[in-house]
């Protein structure tokens, strides 16, 4: 029996956005929605349409977990984001119902935000670039991987390091090279909170660089190029998927935490990641 995931798929690219996490999550039965008064306003794309559905509770209450994802909004409070108030009620909602969450980039920075208070600060730059990740509390979700692990980061802001130090129930797993967050866990709740894009695949870099170029009307100056990912970086090419194996791990590991070894007797790493914590060379802090 497939687990079943809901996806609120609030990027900027909806369609490839889909394609990744249908990619990550091959083994997974997943329900895209999107936000509805997002598009009170304005017209929903005809392709989006035919691919996500508007925000249902009822239908959330029926999914084993659920991830919300990122946004390229980190430069806009959180209540000046027209979806902000729906966005609160499923967050109450994912957690009453205590369904296990994922919360990727932006949608990490929001869920902290609601749930812990935690603030965001604006990056001077955009952190962009494939870039090594330390574990500095050892959790399931990073089984397989030693510190060193290189993981994708595109984002313009950072939530507070000195808050998030002050909230006892919250753990940081890991941080980049550069000092920024990759991953925070929830001590009591069923909550991960990834800020890097591991969902992204060896293309999604070029394709979001491009997308900012365009949007800037083709001038580059200013604009931040991404940071170890191309074998040729002067001339910008020959990109390389070097975290491939950080997102295989990861979402394997995430997959083995919301389902019992049970529901899932072809899926040889959930008995991995079982195994690892009873002999207790793992532990969640």
């Amino acid at each position: 029996m497939q687990v079943k995931i809901g996806i609120l798929n609030i990027m900027h690219d909806k369609v490839d956005t889909q394609k990744r996490f249908r990619h990550v999550l091959a083994d997974a039965d997943l329900t895209f929605f999107y936000p509805k008064p997002h598009y009170q306003k304005r017209q929903l794309p005809a392709a989006f349409a035919k691919i996500a559905e508007p925000l249902d509770l009822v239908k959330v209450g029926t999914m084993d977990a659920f991830i919300i994802t990122g946004a390229p909004i980190e430069k806009i409070p959180f209540d000046q984001v027209d979806y902000w108030d729906e966005l609160r009620q499923l967050f109450a909602f994912l957690d009453e119902k205590q369904i296990p969450q994922l919360y990727v980039c932006w949608g990490a920075m929001a869920a902290l935000n609601h749930f812990y208070g935690i603030g965001k600060d604006a990056l001077a730059g955009k952190l962009f670039g494939i870039y090594r990740q330390q574990i500095l509390q050892p959790t399931p979700l990073l089984a397989g991987l030693a510190s060193g692990f290189k993981a994708p980061h595109a984002r313009y802001a950072e939530m507070s390091h000195q808050d998030l130090a002050k909230q006892p129930e919250l753990t940081v797993n890991a941080i980049s090279e550069t000092g920024h967050l990759c991953l925070v866990t929830a001590k009591t709740r069923p909550q991960v909170f990834l800020f890097s894009h591991l969902e992204y695949g060896p293309s999604a870099f070029i394709k979001e660089y491009d997308r900012e170029l365009a949007a800037r009307g083709g001038d580059d100056r200013g604009l931040s190029k991404p940071q170890q990912y191309f074998a040729d970086e002067e001339h910008m090419a020959d990109p390389q998927f070097t975290w491939e194996e950080t997102q295989k791990h990861f979402f394997a590991n995430w997959l083995a935490s919301i389902q019992p070894a049970s529901s899932c007797k072809t899926c040889s790493w959930i008995a991995k990641i079982q195994e690892f914590k009873q002999v207790g060379n793992l532990q969640n802090n």
